[in-house]
């Protein structure tokens, strides 16, 4: 279960934005390529985030295809998988351009401001 080691340090730069802020939320990007499973993601980050700032916060995971470019036509590609032929001209020339990244893009922390002070 790779995810659990993901979600470590995805909750480590959490903790490092939120500080002692009230996690609530987080949105976070992962390639496709890394063959992530959205219950095991989730169940990971629960597990790992257990008694820390980001307890209990709503998790928004976005799966991003993998792009290549062919070095031959340079075409743009667009996959959820590896690709090795250009469905545009049929070369072996692949390069692989995102589809391995893990992006922290957004927390949401709970507001420190009393009703009195709004």
């Amino acid at each position: 279960m790779h995810e659990l080691g993901m979600c470590e340090s995805v909750l480590y730069a959490v903790q490092r934005r939120a500080g002692n802020r009230r996690v609530t939320g987080l949105r976070v990007h992962v390639g496709a390529l890394n063959r992530v499973v959205e219950p095991a993601f989730v169940q990971s980050f629960t597990m790992v985030a257990t008694g820390t700032v980001a307890e209990d916060a709503e998790i928004d995971l976005v799966i991003d295809p993998a792009e290549f470019r062919c070095l031959q036509c340079e075409a743009s590609l667009a996959s959820a998988d590896i690709m090795s032929v250009c469905t545009q001209c049929g070369s072996t020339s692949l390069e692989l351009v995102s589809g391995e990244q893990i992006l922290l893009e957004s927390i949401s922390v709970e507001s420190t401001l009393s009703s009195a002070d709004a």
